[in-house]
Formats: structure tokens, C-alpha cells, sequence
């Protein structure tokens, strides 16, 4: 029995859209050889406790160490270490990441006596947050979290349900940075990727992939809508983030996932266009002026 689910942004991150079809594999069968033993005899239970005791030895560093040239004498080992790493080139996924994460939130917003949790990104210099709809819906109030750790209270301008956009609007302040936004119809199968956000809580959290799909159709906002589909670890709290290119634009939010019934990700993860988040959140911006 599989389920599907609207987001990536509920009270532990997002809903998932379950993989559907008669054909999906069965949980895997452990085999009894492999199983594992159904109790520790004593002498487990001897070889457990001297595991413990010789990492405390190794930690206080009285007992263990390295013993040099077979002499059983007390030496230094002596190990190569490489050379300090070079700055990473402009455009590569490394600079791509630190610039883009600066201008990356974790969103929170308490409701119901839980806290959805979600993820945003600055997009002018006014300090408005594109985020999903799904995230802050029915919301008491929201806070955001940017890459330097500091905590703001966040106005919610509007929502889109329909598209699933919301555009949230802070103090502007040092940590936040626009991001810049790409064009969809640049977007192409096999480009390199990275979505940034808050899986799980862990925030700033930075995956790759690539774009498998431009167009491909998945439920967004209660209805069928055309997605950009990427193979980037997408999961629970990644709801609201950007996708983004190797140049670092923007070219998605991250809003939905396949899994099987009970998972994680799997590899099949989906993105709201950036010109359709864009249209909106621009449309959200004008209208509450």
C-alpha cells in the first residue's frame, strides 16, 4: 500500500510522495547466518569490555601508543600529511556552495503545538525569502535561522497554495544575501546540481546531483504541475530551498520527494520551476504594497 503525500515541509520536514506501481521490492529478507547472534555468551561479553577499555587506554594516552622498528621501545610514528588544499576555483561546486549557503534560511513555524520546519532563500535586497506554502501554513508565527546562526522573526507577505509559494520578509541585515535567480529555459538534462537546506534540522546541509527531467509532471499544491526532477538527496526539512546550477543560480525550490511507503529519499526529487516560483513571489511582493 503506498501513499501520497503534498510537500517536504510538514512538522518533521516534508510529505512525501510515495513511489506507486505493483512492482515495488519488497523489504529485504536477512538471512538467519546473518542475523546475528540472539544473546552475547560470556566470552562476547569479555571481548565487548576490552574493546571499551582499549579506546579509554588510547584517549588517556598511557597504555597504547605506536612501538617503532620491532625494538618493543616506545617510538613516534611518523605519518605523511598533505599540503594545505588550495582555494577552490570560481564556479566549482565547493565556491558554488559557500557563496549560495549565505543566502540560505531554516525556516520554523509553530502550529498545532508542533513546529514545521522548512527551509528559504533571500531573493533582493529587501530580505523577502521564497519559501513553500506548505511550510508556514496555519503558522502563530515564523522565525528563520541564516548561515551565520542568527535567529530573525519573520513576516509572512503572502502564500500561494495553489503553487505552493509563500514569500516571507525580514529586517535586512549582514548574513543575508540575494541569491540569484536562473531562467528555466536554460535549465538542462544532466547539468550538475546542489540543493541547500535543512534535512532533518541539519541546516546549511549541501547535496548534489543532477537535473534528470525538465518537464516532469508530480503533484504541487494539490494538483498536478510540471517539475524539474533531480536525483540530489532531497528529505524532510529540504522544503522551500533552492536548487541550484553550477553557476549558482537558482533554478528550482525544492518542495516534493518519491519514496516507498516508510522511507527517505531515493533519488527522485522535485523542484517548482524557477520562473514559475519567481512570477509568484513577484505577483505576492506587488500586491501587498
Amino acid at each position: 500500500m503506498t501513499t501520497t503525500h503534498n510537500g517536504l515541509g510538514e512538522p518533521r520536514g516534508p510529505d512525501f510522495q510515495s513511489a506507486e506501481g505493483p512492482h515495488a521490492a519488497p523489504p529485504p529478507q536477512i538471512p538467519p547466518a546473518l542475523a546475528g547472534p540472539k544473546a552475547p555468551s560470556r566470552w562476547g561479553r569479555i571481548v565487548g569490555a576490552g574493546v571499551l577499555i582499549v579506546a579509554v587506554s588510547a584517549g588517556t594516552g598511557g597504555l597504547a601508543g605506536w612501538y617503532a622498528g620491532g625494538s618493543g621501545e616506545p617510538g613516534t610514528a611518523t605519518v605523511t600529511r598533505a599540503a594545505p588544499a588550495p582555494d577552490a576555483p570560481p564556479g566549482s561546486l565547493v565556491s558554488v556552495a559557500e557563496h549560495v549557503r549565505a543566502g540560505v534560511v531554516s525556516v520554523q513555524a509553530p502550529r498545532g503545538g508542533r513546529t514545521a520546519t522548512g527551509s528559504g532563500f533571500v531573493i533582493d535586497d529587501r530580505a523577502h525569502i521564497i519559501t513553500n506554502s506548505h511550510v508556514v501554513a496555519g503558522a502563530s508565527s515564523v522565525t528563520v535561522t541564516g548561515a551565520d546562526g542568527t535567529r530573525r522573526t519573520a513576516t509572512v507577505v503572502g502564500t500561494d497554495p495553489s503553487s505552493d509559494i509563500a514569500v516571507l520578509r525580514v529586517e535586512p541585515g549582514p548574513g543575508l544575501h540575494p541569491l540569484v535567480l536562473g531562467r528555466s529555459a536554460d535549465v538542462r538534462v544532466g547539468e550538475q546540481v546542489l540543493a541547500i537546506g535543512s534535512p532533518l534540522g541539519l541546516a546549511g546541509s549541501v547535496t548534489s546531483g543532477i537535473v534528470s527531467a525538465v518537464d516532469r509532471q508530480a503533484r504541487i499544491g494539490g494538483s498536478q504541475q510540471s517539475a524539474v526532477q533531480t536525483d540530489a538527496s532531497i528529505n524532510p526539512g529540504n522544503s522551500g530551498g533552492p536548487l541550484v546550477n553550477s553557476r549558482g543560480e537558482v533554478i528550482g525550490v525544492n518542495t516534493a520527494i518519491a519514496t516507498f511507503e516508510g522511507g527517505g529519499s531515493i533519488g527522485v526529487g522535485f523542484a517548482i520551476p524557477v520562473d514559475r516560483a519567481a512570477s509568484v513571489a513577484e505577483r505576492i511582493i506587488s500586491s501587498s504594497r
